[in-house]
């Protein structure tokens, strides 16, 4: 058969009185890796819930498998198994094990007496996790995993029992926090899916990754669908385009000159996780990278410099505009650095809480009164200057944090550590899930606070960021910085070489 493997025509959704989807279209090929890509807020995300069956479709909407119609809402069928997902959530169950999440959808080993076999179910979802090579222990809670050791668990469960014969598998921004390494591991298992003959729909905000990978493009903005093209006919500038309805550039900038010789943030000797005594000055305006390999102990720095490390901790920091005395590493928190962090739905946010409560929720000890009542009208005023200050695409600000795409509450999370106005701000994957504009405007946003002195430290796995924001790159190698890249010699391959060791 040479037909579409998923047609869905007519795909509508409106919530209350914002329209997400209108008059949808889509189709995916066997055999073919069918990118979808728009800005955040566009629709993506709700289309992959729709066809997961979270959300329902508005009436008109018809769906194909093979030719045949079915039921989007009705995922129970045999013909919706032939859907998989990894959702940008990931839909995994922090306190248990990698072994019990991959079980809740595929079911436990039994013995010849009914018990859990568990010598079976550890070796079973050993084999699966281990193709990606990250030496993930499948007994531990996956809390206490990395965001990467999670997105490859979930990318596990969702091939388990995956025969990929005229299905679909669908991918939501799976590499959001993957470093090169990992990515091309994951495009290897991607392509292995399409080969066997199954179609894979890929929703990415990362250009790179679609002129690597996708066979075709679908871009939809504004909830309606705008093209369709072969990916050989593209560039990225037209794809760009495409996705923002007017001419942009997609280049990177050049690195901008170096911050002052005055550091406004000193470490010393800082262990913490895998990191062996790392050290640096971070001078006033400078944007300092910090990256390597999953495990390396980059992705640990900004939390430790920030008092958000829930391990162990030692060594000393200072302010030195501050204060003349030492910090130790333990009291990181009492220096009042606020973190942007990396797992931004399940540390950066409280789902229940609106955008206006999100943003102030640190700064409610200056918004009361003596008497300990809360200045509504202050704290409103501000929410409001902030929202607008980083471009809030947002109802109001009583409207709920997960209203918003991931983009938006991204620019939420970053207004509430600039209101704090501190000397430093630490992020970790700070563009992770986000589309093409909304990265360009959240690196201007970061050179704007440099700008006006302020030191950034930028913990990244993603070379774009590195080479778009930093004027000097500290790459951690088992725990160590192995080395130090400045200006110019700030480059892909520079970075690469450097985090895998073979300069």
């Amino acid at each position: 058969m040479t037909g579409p493997v998923l047609r869905v025509t007519g795909l509508s959704k409106r919530f209350g009185g914002t329209q997400a989807l209108k008059d949808v279209d889509l189709e995916v090929l066997p055999g073919e890796i069918h990118a979808l890509i728009g800005p955040n807020g566009s629709g993506k995300s709700t289309l992959i819930k729709i066809l997961a069956g979270y959300h329902h479709a508005e009436p008109g909407a018809v769906a194909e498998l093979d030719g045949e119609p079915f039921d989007l809402g009705h995922v129970t069928t045999s013909r919706h198994d032939r859907l998989r997902f990894v959702h940008q959530e990931l839909g995994l169950v922090g306190e248990l094990s990698a072994i019990d999440n991959l079980a809740l959808s595929h079911g436990f080993a039994r013995t010849a007496f009914g018990n859990i076999n568990w010598p079976q179910m550890e070796k079973r979802t050993s084999a699966v996790v281990e193709r990606f090579g990250l030496g993930i222990d499948v007994r531990r809670p996956l809390a206490t995993a990395t965001p990467v050791q999670r997105t490859v668990v979930a990318i596990a469960a969702a091939l388990q029992g995956w025969e990929g014969r005229r299905g679909v598998l669908v991918l939501d921004e799976p590499t959001a926090v993957l470093p090169p390494g990992e990515v091309a591991r994951l495009f290897d298992i991607v392509r292995e899916v399409r080969d066997a003959g199954a179609g894979v729909l890929y929703v990415s905000h990362r250009m790179d990754e679609i002129f690597a990978l996708a066979d075709r493009v679908t871009v939809i903005r504004g909830g309606r669908r705008i093209a369709t093209r072969p990916v050989a006919e593209l560039t990225p500038r037209t794809l760009a385009e495409l996705m923002a309805g007017e001419e942009m550039e997609t280049h990177h900038r050049p690195a901008p000159p170096a911050g002052s010789a005055d550091p406004v943030l000193e470490v010393r000797d800082l262990w913490a996780g895998p990191l062996q005594g790392v050290g640096f000055d971070l001078a006033r305006g400078e944007r300092l990278g910090i990256t390597g390999l999953v495990g390396s102990g980059h992705e640990i720095v900004p939390y430790a410099v920030c008092g958000a490390h829930a391990g162990r901790v030692s060594g000393r920091l200072r302010l030195p505009e501050r204060a003349e005395r030492w910090t130790d590493a333990r009291d990181a928190d009492a220096l009042g650095l606020p973190l942007v962090p990396a797992d931004r739905a399940g540390e950066g946010v409280i789902g229940d809480f609106s955008v206006g409560e999100n943003l102030t929720l640190p700064l409610l000890s200056r918004l009361r009164t003596r008497s300990g009542r809360l200045r509504r009208r202050r704290e409103s005023t501000l929410a409001e200057d902030w929202i607008r200050r980083v471009d809030v695409r947002t109802a109001g600000r009583g409207a709920r944090i997960t209203t918003l795409s991931g983009g938006n509450q991204q620019k939420v999370v970053m207004a509430r550590c600039l209101a704090q106005r501190p000397p430093v701000l630490a992020l970790c994957e700070p563009t992770a899930g986000v589309d093409i504009a909304t990265r360009l405007q959240l690196y201007d946003l970061i050179e704007r606070q440099s700008d006006e002195g302020m030191g950034v430290i930028v913990s990244s796995s993603d070379t774009q960021d590195l080479l778009a924001l930093c004027t000097r790159v500290l790459v951690v190698r088992n725990g160590r910085i192995s080395r130090e890249i400045s200006g110019r010699d700030i480059t892909e391959p520079a970075l690469v070489h450097a985090m895998e060791g073979t300069e």
